[in-house]
């Protein structure tokens, strides 16, 4: 089915959230609890699926549980719709701090592949299914697995990363990236993993012992902070999980810890 034609506006900088405006009858799919406000007489209902294929019959949709259920995401999806006589909104926002990416997949050559976590929501129409990596060693060593989210459809579709989203370009030459700054791709771009480069820089230069290799012609869209790294870095900096506090400048370090009660 054709995609419902959506309007959007992004509010902030860092930590964003999109507003979909709706008109009567329109819907957009979105993970579940990821939205923030919505205005009168929009209602919403939780659904196996994505609505995209509704004549799809049993099978197609216990098909489609499944694939849900490889993504490691819940199995319904959220269905918002305007069900009054006027323009209405509706707002979702990133659950880290980053940007929102809109992606318009009529652009994109109709489809776009990202990272599992990476779907924030869609206009009703889009398929949201799951494609597996051909290649074992992207598989087992490309830190999102085999399995990775493909969106279908002629309509906005909107992905949320972690930093600052970067745009590359293509045209039949290759780029080596960590394996948790890719948050999606077209379809004509080939996804592999390498061997990040010789032993003693595998072990001792800090970038992980795989690089994802990607090459062909379109588009690749990155983030600079995944948000594993982020996590990461704040639990090795959490004093009550045995990592080591900065002192963030404070003259009286632990001291000044204690007495405001923090620990230490």
């Amino acid at each position: 089915m054709n995609s419902h034609e959506v309007d959007y506006k992004i509010y902030g900088d860092d930590l964003q959230a999109v507003e979909i405006e709706l008109d009567p009858q329109e819907t957009v799919v979105a993970e579940a609890g990821g939205m923030n406000w919505m205005e009168d007489n929009i209602e919403f209902e939780a659904r196996l699926g994505d609505g995209s294929k509704p004549n799809s019959g049993f099978f197609g949709k216990i098909l489609g549980i499944g694939k849900r259920l490889l993504t490691g995401e819940s199995i319904f999806l959220t269905h918002f719709t305007n069900q009054g006589v006027g323009k209405k909104c509706v707002a979702f926002a990133s659950p880290y701090p980053g940007k929102i990416m809109p992606i318009n997949l009529a652009k994109a050559g109709g489809s776009i592949i990202c990272q599992k976590d990476a779907f924030l929501c869609a206009a009703k129409g889009t398929e949201i299914t799951i494609t597996l990596n051909k290649k074992l060693g992207a598989g087992f060593f490309g830190g999102e697995g085999f399995i990775l989210q493909k969106l279908i459809g002629d309509g906005m579709a909107f992905l949320h990363a972690g930093g600052t989203i970067v745009e590359k370009q293509l045209n039949g030459d290759k780029l080596r990236v960590d394996t948790g700054c890719i948050v999606g791709f077209t379809g004509n771009i080939d996804y592999s993993i390498e061997q990040a480069g010789g032993l003693k820089s595998m072990l001792f230069g800090g970038e992980g012992l795989f690089l994802a290799t990607l090459q062909g012609t379109g588009t690749v869209y990155l983030q600079t902070l995944p948000f594993s790294r982020l996590a990461d870095r704040i639990l090795r900096s959490a004093p009550s999980q045995g990592g080591k506090s900065k002192g963030e400048g404070s003259v009286l370090g632990s001291l000044g810890r204690m007495v405001d009660g923090d620990n230490f």
